[in-house]
């Protein structure tokens, strides 16, 4: 059960109110006049109950493929049963997929004079029920609310009414000559008396005190509701739509300081950029300074990429990289001879090497010479103290 501020409007115009809480507890007593703003403006749902006079509930059967149509059809369904021009009467359908459908009928004119003084009041209302909904309703049962001369009935879920005390013993012997026996729960406000229906009545109870705090007892959760169409209640609509617009708003403003966020670290990243091809630039100028013009326009990454591909040897036959990564396996396996010296200029690689004898030296050669590419000459041998110092030439040939 919801936090429900339950009023009362009667047909003077004046108001009681109660307040429910969540847990289902109701006051002992109701309150005169209309409830204060602190009330209204923090409960869950505000349910109001109208003269049930002034109201026609009775039920209906429709056959349509919707519920639009299923509604529109109503007002002709019933309408030999109203009293005033379809086009002058309010209808509200029970929300349901059935065929039978339960309708509450009210006059425009009494229904807009009820809006005018719930506002008056400072009202505005979720629900709208006649109050003979506010009595529960009982399968094979009939629910009877008697104040002094006036009778709030009950007859079935579909089937409510107020009429004086004096006319009800009369309303339900009609619905007996019709066959439909009920069992009957009278109560009554006061001490009683007010009501005579001797063993048609299977229980009677007296000595209640407040009207609205038994029909407070008796309310579950509203079958129907008057606030439709024309005067559908979309205040608690307009709380969430300003909900959501300071939402939206929020996210808005987040989406903002995101983008500004965004836009700041790329402007950072891009300095950092530039930064690093400034840095790489003066690298490039300062390990290459024979740069030309048309390398100096291209990125510094590419042309140092190329310029150490040039270096390895690329694609080429020579180079000092590609010509020491050849000859390296075959220094590496010789232990008895010792590197002096490595000189290399337009593709040809000289080593300077001190080996036992020539005999060595020239071994080396043709070690180098059996390398694919790659073609070796002894050009010095010199005796020294403790071998021969020599000078081996090595170029790289077309395959």
């Amino acid at each position: 059960m919801p936090d429900r501020l339950l009023i009362r409007l009667d047909r003077s115009g004046g108001l009681t109110w109660l307040r429910q809480l969540p847990d289902g507890r109701t006051p002992s007593s109701s309150q005169s006049g209309a409830p204060p703003a602190s009330a209204t403006s923090t409960a869950g749902e505000i349910v109001v109950l109208v003269p049930a006079e002034d109201v026609l509930v009775i039920s209906a059967r429709v056959q349509a493929r919707n519920s639009a149509q299923r509604r529109q059809a109503i007002p002709f369904a019933v309408e030999d049963q109203l009293l005033g021009p379809v086009e002058d009467q309010h209808f509200s359908v029970e929300d349901s997929a059935a065929d039978q459908l339960g309708v509450a009928v009210v006059a425009r004119r009494q229904m807009r004079k009820w809006m005018e003084q719930l506002t008056a009041a400072g009202i505005r209302a979720d629900v709208v029920i006649p109050e003979s909904l506010a009595l529960a309703s009982k399968p094979g049962g009939a629910s009877i609310l008697v104040e002094g001369d006036r009778c709030i009935v009950r007859l079935g879920t579909w089937s409510a009414m107020a009429c004086p005390s004096a006319d009800l013993p009369a309303w339900l012997h009609l619905t007996r000559e019709e066959g439909v026996e009920r069992n009957i729960e009278v109560h009554e406000i006061g001490d009683g008396g007010a009501l005579e229906l001797d063993a048609e009545t299977s229980t009677h109870q007296s000595g209640l005190v407040d009207s609205l705090v038994f029909l407070a007892g008796q309310l579950g959760k509203p079958e129907i509701n008057l606030l439709g169409g024309e005067f559908a209640s979309g205040h608690r609509g307009e709380r969430a739509v300003r909900w959501w617009r300071r939402v939206a708003a929020i996210a808005a403003v987040v989406a903002v300081l995101i983008f500004v966020h965004r836009a700041l670290e790329v402007g950072q990243l891009t300095r950092n950029v530039e930064r690093m091809d400034t840095a790489m630039s003066d690298s490039l100028l300062r390990t290459f300074p024979d740069l030309g013009a048309a390398e100096r326009t291209r990125a510094p990454q590419s042309v140092m990429r190329d310029r150490l591909d040039r270096l390895r040897g690329g694609d080429e036959t020579s180079g000092l990289l590609r010509m020491l990564g050849q000859v390296a396996p075959v220094l590496g396996r010789t232990t008895r001879t010792q590197m002096r010296g490595l000189e290399y200029r337009n593709g040809i690689l000289e080593l300077g090497l001190r080996s036992p004898d020539v005999a060595t030296l020239d071994n080396l050669r043709e070690q180098f010479s059996a390398i694919p590419g790659l073609i070796a000459e002894v050009t010095a041998s010199v005796p020294a103290d403790t071998g021969v110092d020599g000078r081996i030439r090595i170029r790289g040939v077309e395959p």
